[in-house]
């Protein structure tokens, strides 16, 4: 049976939702990732995360979100931005209109960093609403995850198109990899990206930070049951706190 609302009936879906009053909703972006990964790759991972989550835990999956606040990427091809109080406010009108069929739990499944603090002002904005939470679940424990995992080391602690993302990719949607043209590219230290407003889309010639030519399939996979593992949990346990 699926656990994706995209494909139930509404007779199907308040089934699930009288069962397990709760959902995820995956928040990905469109955006370069190399010349190797498709646009999708927040999308793709966050969805693939979210599926796992919900055979574990009985939630149910609402369509992902497909853009993100993806500015520093704006001049590559097929990058697409929208500003973070939009989608801030599409979160929040999402779980108000599911807390009127009985949804009391919205669990954000993010595949983009750059979403984090959209996710967190959301969840705020909503903490005080009577019938509806809204919950943030972004790779727990990914810096123990990925020095246990990965060989290679982050470009200053950011993941982009890099061994991790490549890693995930190869586990869930190898056919979209194209191993043939990833890199490894680890940019100079910009004083204006990380104290300015530099893109850093200016900084890679690839679009890669990080070595893409190290991921491996077998590591993507042992990453992802780890991550489910602590997001399914961290879904029981407060569900099961009402």
């Amino acid at each position: 049976m699926t656990v994706e609302a995209k494909y139930l009936s509404r007779d199907a879906f308040a089934e699930r939702i009288a069962k397990m009053p709760a959902v995820i909703l995956p928040l990905g972006a469109t955006e370069q990732h190399g010349h190797h990964l498709p646009l999708g790759v927040d999308i793709i991972l966050a969805e693939a995360l979210s599926k796992r989550i919900a055979e574990a835990t009985g939630a149910t999956v609402m369509p992902a979100m497909p853009f993100g606040y993806s500015w520093v990427w704006r001049d590559d091809p097929g990058s697409v931005s929208v500003e973070s109080r939009t989608l801030e406010d599409v979160i929040c009108q999402v779980a108000e209109s599911l807390a009127r069929h009985g949804v009391r739990h919205v669990f954000l499944v993010n595949g983009h960093e750059a979403n984090g603090a959209t996710m967190k002002y959301a969840s705020r904005r909503l903490w005080d609403h009577a019938d509806v939470k809204v919950w943030r679940l972004f790779y727990p424990d990914l810096a123990a995850v990925m020095a246990e995992h990965c060989e290679s080391p982050t470009w200053q602690g950011i993941v982009h198109a890099c061994e991790f993302e490549t890693s995930l990719m190869l586990a869930v949607a190898p056919d979209l990899v194209d191993m043939t043209k990833a890199v490894r590219e680890y940019p100079e230290r910009d004083r204006g990206y990380f104290q300015g407003g530099r893109p850093m889309g200016e900084l890679s010639r690839s679009g890669v930070f990080g070595d893409a030519t190290l991921a491996t399939a077998e590591k993507g996979e042992a990453m992802l049951a780890i991550f489910v593992e602590n997001m399914a949990r961290a879904v029981r346990e407060i569900c099961a706190d009402g």
